[in-house]
């Protein structure tokens, strides 16, 4: 299980993170929603110690991750919010350098790396410098890559970004999937319809703090609303999005 108990971030004396506490557990996967500015990157930071602490705690299976850094990495596979590639290498060669560092036999490692190529649809551009990608096949790279060793945790930082409705819809069956098969995941993304349908629970974060934490069919009927992007706007939004979409089509629309 991985647990945040408290978090705060400051930067330059201002919180980022107030105090934000949930926990992620073996074969679930948990939501993280918010609106930009919310907090939600700079938790995804701290949960995998990218990022330290200004108060509170990540602990995994009870333990606190600073303890040893080291071992808590090797049990997590990260999707960042950017895809943070060496784009001088081809697919292959950033694939092998993240699996030496992860320490998998070489065999093995050809062997996922042809066989996860080939089912995100890249094997045709295996050998391409990563700087020729688009921005979807790039995020193909780093969700390999975060699973290449079988972490038992995942934290994925809108990791549907890019990718095209085929991969998207491919991306939420595999979550589930790997939380069938015990894995611990928290889905932090800006598609409401992929997280309603894959995640078990949904945290909601808006200013730093946490407002919501349940699961969708509870939300729901907590705040009587038929989705989650109604429950999200009731959360969060301080706007009428339709008002609001209405007022930017006037003033783009004024010509006097």
């Amino acid at each position: 299980m991985l647990e945040a108990r408290h978090l705060v971030k400051r930067f330059f004396g201002t919180a980022v993170v107030s105090d934000v506490s949930f926990d992620v557990r073996a074969g679930e996967v948990v939501g993280y929603l918010g609106p930009n500015g919310s907090g939600k990157s700079t938790t995804a930071k701290m949960l995998t110690g990218l990022l330290e602490t200004s108060g509170g705690a990540v602990l995994f299976d009870g333990q606190d991750i600073a303890r040893d850094p080291v071992a808590f990495r090797r049990r997590l596979g990260y999707v960042p919010e950017e895809p943070n590639l060496y784009t001088f290498q081809s697919a292959i060669e950033y694939l092998e350098l993240v699996g030496r560092l992860r320490e998998l036999p070489p065999a093995l490692l050809t062997r996922k790396i042809g066989a996860l190529l080939e089912l995100f649809g890249l094997s045709h551009a295996a050998n391409q410098d990563i700087g020729s990608y688009s921005k979807g096949m790039k995020q193909k790279v780093m969700i390999i890559a975060a699973l290449l060793h079988d972490p038992d945790v995942l934290v994925l930082d809108e990791p549907d970004s890019g990718l095209d409705v085929t991969a998207t819809l491919v991306l939420r069956q595999l979550v589930i999937a790997l939380a069938r098969r015990g894995k611990a995941v928290l889905y932090s993304s800006h598609v409401l319809e992929l997280v309603e349908k894959a995640c078990d629970r949904v945290v909601v974060i808006h200013r730093g703090n946490v407002v919501a934490n349940d699961t969708v069919e509870a939300l729901q009927r907590l705040m009587s609303r038929g989705s989650l992007e109604e429950v999200f706007s009731q959360l969060v939004l301080r706007v009428d999005p339709e008002r609001t979409a209405a007022d930017i089509a006037d003033v783009v629309a004024d010509h006097a």
